[in-house]
């Protein structure tokens, strides 16, 4: 009886090392939560919607020509928080576009959640103490810096770079769409 008790729990434990693995790899990212992938679309990995818009989580990434480390590397990112949009998904990799236009493919590992932006034009931006034209200016950005993104509505977006903080108008923004609203 209980060599045959033992050799249950042998099985039992086998098993889910096999099957454990394959469900922690299909978990939505920042959920944890599993959910099949879908059979008519194999890009789709996480079930977030796409695109989206995501930043560089490490101060070295590689980006590649397609999915995996088998692929070659076609640029090498050295700015930690830049904002990249997410296009494609596919297992671990994810396709990004960076504020340039430049594709490639990333290890989700190297993607953070932070929203980050970076200032398009070739003027400075001003950072107002309020959402409205004409409010105080507290700071003013320079083209291609990197923001951090806190809130988005309306015509503006509240946020931060070097210990300031204020309003932008979102046009002048890489890393939020046009009508996206968030907090």
């Amino acid at each position: 009886m209980l060599k045959n008790l033992m050799r249950l729990l042998q099985i039992l434990l086998i098993s889910m090392l096999f099957i454990m693995p394959a469900a922690a790899q299909e978990a939505v990212e920042g959920e944890g939560i599993p959910r099949p992938r879908s059979a008519s679309n194999p890009f789709e990995v996480t079930g977030l919607p796409l695109p989206r818009f995501a930043s560089l989580g490490s101060e070295r990434v590689f980006m590649r020509t397609g999915p995996g480390k088998q692929y070659p590397t076609t640029w090498e990112y050295q700015r930690e928080g830049l904002p990249v949009e997410i296009v494609m998904e596919f297992e671990l990799w994810r396709k990004i576009k960076d504020s340039e236009g430049v594709e490639g493919w990333v290890h989700k590992s190297l993607l953070s959640g932070k929203r980050m932006g970076i200032i398009r034009g070739e003027q400075p931006v001003d950072m107002h103490r309020k959402a409205e034209d004409g409010a105080q200016i507290v700071a003013r950005a320079e083209p291609k810096a990197i923001i951090k993104i806190e809130e988005c509505r309306g015509l503006w977006c509240r946020v931060s770079a070097s210990g300031y903080g204020g309003w932008m108008e979102r046009k002048y923004i890489w890393g939020v769409y046009p009508s996206e609203e968030f907090n």
